[in-house]
């Protein structure tokens, strides 16, 4: 897969290019976890947080791709989706987080964000993936209700 551009490209600020580095540092960090492990974590960050519209969710996904050249390869959307995923929570916010394969030949492992009901500027469409699980915003007395392919795994 080719390199991942910003729709946008930003200047980020020192204060934004500070939290973005942390959140792709803390991203690369948590990609080392086990699927298990990651999403029982994101499920608690994710608590509390309000849903992320479609463009907060794409201006903070711009700020990443625009400051870690890292998050632009193209095999790197599990930190990319990890990283703007964390930038978001820092704001209070939460997308929801996927991850799934793709649903033709060749079956590639894909993590995404989506927001609104869209997939947020990933060059395929929602039909052309299939999720194993996803990770949305909470409230805090509200437990997260697994997808039934995370039934079947937990």
């Amino acid at each position: 897969m080719s390199d991942v551009l910003p729709s946008q490209p930003r200047r980020a600020g020192l204060i934004d290019q500070l939290r973005t580095r942390a959140a792709v540092g803390s991203a690369l960090a948590l990609a080392k976890l086990p699927p298990h492990t990651l999403r029982r974590l994101l499920r608690g960050v994710s608590t509390g947080a309000r849903p992320a519209s479609y463009a907060e969710v794409r201006e903070l996904r711009d700020t990443v791709l625009s400051v870690s050249a890292f998050c632009r390869g193209g095999s790197a959307c599990l930190v990319r989706s990890l990283a703007t995923a964390l930038l978001c929570r820092s704001r209070g916010l939460w997308p929801e987080w996927c991850v799934g394969v793709l649903s033709a030949p060749p079956f590639t492992a894909h993590a995404w964000l989506e927001a609104e009901g869209r997939i947020v500027d990933e060059p395929m469409s929602s039909a052309d993936f299939a999720k194993f699980f996803t990770i949305t915003a909470t409230t805090p007395t509200g437990p997260a209700v697994p997808t039934p392919a995370e039934a079947t795994q937990t």
